[in-house]
């Protein structure tokens, strides 16, 4: 569902609305490009798309600020949280312990830390970006997003998904990832992302929504 949903032209549009940081110059796609990245999809010509791909790849590098970038994410994605974009107001421990429905938890980095450790048999060093619980299932998670690959982004990704020390939290682990890695299909990334972790729970923030509520 996320690759199918970084696909769609609204897609930057989209996350835009999550993450006002991305530079707004990268929504911006050469439109004579972009027609022939659709043509060569459509046509199922992977040389064409390949080469254009890699074309788009670089006007994107172009306005990316990664490490900018990453270290604005956390608040932003709280702020998106607390928004109710996911339908529910996140609530203060004390209320999140108080019931069993539907629930995010609002709190310091510090304290999502402590009751994972405390509630969930969390053993990691990580500290977390998301702890919930829907349909009666805690869930936690990171959210991340990378803007061009190698370097400082390929670690961005690694920290992601190292979840040494979470094998028996009571939990489901999900990553929420977004960015040049769901759409660029030729990029190592990509496939360690559609491939070797296809088994984790790894998603676009655009559909955390639905993957929350049909747990």
């Amino acid at each position: 569902m996320s690759i199918e949903y970084a696909s769609q032209r609204s897609y930057l549009d989209d996350l835009f609305q999550v993450y006002p940081t991305i530079p707004d110059g990268i929504r911006e796609f050469n439109s004579e490009l972009w027609r022939t990245i659709e043509k060569a999809f459509g046509e199922k010509d992977n040389t064409a798309l390949l080469k254009n791909l890699v074309k788009l790849d670089k006007i994107f590098a172009r306005y990316s600020e990664p490490k900018e970038t990453n270290r604005q994410i956390g608040p932003l994605f709280k702020r998106w949280l607390n928004n109710k974009s996911l339908g529910i107001q996140p609530v203060k421990l004390k209320q999140f312990l108080a019931t069993k429905e539907n629930a995010v938890l609002d709190a310091s980095d510090a304290q999502l830390m402590t009751f994972v450790r405390e509630h969930l048999n969390y053993k990691h060093n990580k500290g977390l970006d998301f702890v919930g619980r829907f349909n009666g299932k805690y869930v936690i998670g990171e959210a991340r997003f990378l803007t061009d690959f190698g370097g400082h982004q390929n670690a961005q990704f690694n920290d992601a998904t190292n979840h040494k020390g979470t094998k028996n939290v009571k939990a489901e682990k999900i990553i929420i990832l977004d960015g040049y890695l769901c759409s660029l299909d030729y990029s190592k990334m990509y496939e360690r992302f559609s491939e070797v972790y296809k088994d984790y729970n790894v998603m676009s923030i655009l559909i955390l929504r639905t993957y929350l509520y049909q747990l």
